[in-house]
């Protein structure tokens, strides 16, 4: 007696097909999972067991074999549990073959035969709509899959709901897709007092995609002006909403099945290890950098971070992409990201008040902020030195411009660029651009080419520098509504890319 189910196994965000073969032959009784299956998987032939104990199902007493093919695709998590149980149940003639072979199914199984929730259905969803399959998931599952309209999602309570809706004693409903949450309380910008320079910075970098670094002593407003960037981003369009819910949904952070199309925004601490903030660990998973895709990836005390880990960042920034390459795996995840950095000017953070800061001023700031290396500086499109808060802004009973109006001039700077970009592949903003394409898009004018030739002889700026500035200038021009990028365009562009590190 023999039987086939299908489910799937993860390759970072790649759903690879995975046939459950279950055989019962003669010989001594034993219950074996092969097909190179992690420790999770294997102890699934005791779940499965104690499940189908509890609906009074007897195991026949013959030699049970399930093999997970491909055999040589490492198999990791409990989600193998359920297309198991189904393969086993269709081999003893409970279950339909044909209705089994039909669907795809993942869930973990409790010993009670209910389903528990499992990571990676969004995924799995879209693995089941190619191949034409229904998907079997649990409940709590349901609502995450069936954003994917071209599937058929059945999510069932337990074991039991499963069988009666395969034996047609009881059919399951179709899922329908979770809400989506909309963010109504992101903290605005009217909170921010003073920094004008620093909002104006903010806007450029939410209207461009620009990576941001912002240096600044104790208490000037380093993080409460980050924080408030996702105010002023545009929501997620339906296919970044996609791309950024699968990488969530494998990492078992999608609530309910409820996906957002508020930018994702990840402020990982200072400790964070390589594998948290690049991915890997068991089963090379995503990290800081992937669960920031499409959104901001804010690091505070910038300088503080392990320097291995900073230097992780250098190829993720410039490809959107990273690759997680471990001894049993070798995975790939988008993670076009927007990278806002904080860090103070030196260990105290008061170097700019000589009467206050340490012996060893200026050298302190400059051994601090040495942390960060040269190439990955130059990452950098905007640096900005933020002052200390004055106290009259403190007291100021003017109120502060608030996030919906630099929203509304961040969306209709973008919807420039759509339209500007609109057809070409991984090119979505001015940041995306290169090459070619960025010198015709973003060729300044006669005038303002020449000031940024002189800028690039004094400065000896580098060929990713001179692009850079060119890419602002036209993110400058895009919120101004000019077609052309002009001198003050370049101007305003080099006056924050040259703020910090030119003088190293």
């Amino acid at each position: 007696m023999s039987a086939r189910a299908h489910t799937v196994a993860f390759e970072g965000v790649e759903a690879r097909a995975v046939e459950v073969q279950c055989a019962i032959t003669a010989g001594l009784p034993g219950f074996s999972i092969v097909g190179l299956p992690n420790k999770a998987v294997r102890e699934a032939r005791e779940r499965v067991s104690a499940a189908l104990t509890s609906l009074a199902i007897a195991l026949p007493s013959r030699k049970i074999t399930v093999n997970l093919s491909p055999a040589d695709l490492p198999k990791e998590g409990s989600h193998f549990d359920l297309p198991i149980a189904l393969a086993l149940l269709a081999a003893i003639g409970v279950l339909p073959r044909d209705a089994v072979e039909g669907a795809l199914a993942l869930g973990e199984l409790s010993l009670d035969g209910s389903l528990v929730s499992v990571a990676g259905a969004l995924p799995a969803a879209m693995a089941a709509a190619a191949q034409e399959r229904a998907l079997i998931c649990p409940r709590d599952c349901g609502g995450e899959a069936a954003w994917v309209e071209a599937a058929s999602v059945l999510a069932a309570p337990s074991l039991a709901a499963v069988i009666g809706h395969f034996s047609g004693q009881s059919p399951l409903a179709p899922a329908g897709p979770g809400e989506a949450r909309a963010a109504d309380d992101l903290p605005d910008l009217a909170d921010v007092r003073g920094q004008e320079r620093a909002r104006r910075a903010l806007e450029i970098a939410a209207a461009g995609h620009h990576h941001l670094l912002l240096v600044g002593p104790p208490g000037a407003g380093k993080s409460m002006l980050a924080a408030r960037l996702p105010s002023i981003l545009p929501p997620l369009t339906p296919a970044e909403t996609l791309e950024t819910s699968m990488i969530h949904s494998l990492a078992g952070i999608l609530d309910e099945g409820g996906i957002s199309r508020t930018r994702p925004f990840r402020a990982p601490h200072h400790t964070a290890s390589m594998a948290a903030i690049a991915g890997g660990g068991r089963g090379a998973r995503p990290g800081e950098i992937s669960l920031a895709h499409n959104g901001v990836l804010f690091m505070d005390e910038f300088p503080e971070f392990a320097r291995p880990v900073l230097e992780t960042l250098r190829q993720p920034v410039e490809t959107g992409e990273v690759v997680v390459a471990r001894a049993n795996a070798h995975v790939r995840y988008p993670c076009r990201f927007m990278l806002v950095a904080a860090a103070n000017p030196c260990r105290c953070g008061l170097l700019a008040e000589p009467a206050r800061a340490c012996a060893r001023a200026p050298a302190c700031g400059e051994d601090y902020l040495g942390r960060i290396s040269g190439p990955l500086l130059d990452r950098f499109d905007l640096r900005l030195e933020l002052p200390p808060v004055a106290p009259g802004d403190l007291a100021s009973a003017q109120s502060p411009e608030p996030s919906a109006p630099v929203a509304a001039r961040v969306a209709a700077a973008r919807a420039r660029q759509q339209a500007r970009l609109a057809g070409l592949d991984r090119v979505r903003t001015n940041a995306d651009a290169e090459g070619d394409l960025l010198e015709k898009i973003a060729a300044p004018d006669a005038p303002g080419r020449a000031l940024l030739n002189r800028l690039a002889e004094k400065f000896s700026l580098s060929a990713r520098g001179y692009h850079r500035i060119l890419r602002v200038a036209r993110t400058i021009a895009d919120i101004d509504g000019d077609d052309t990028v002009s001198t003050h365009h370049i101007a305003e562009a080099a006056a924050y890319r040259l703020a910090i590190g030119t003088r190293r």
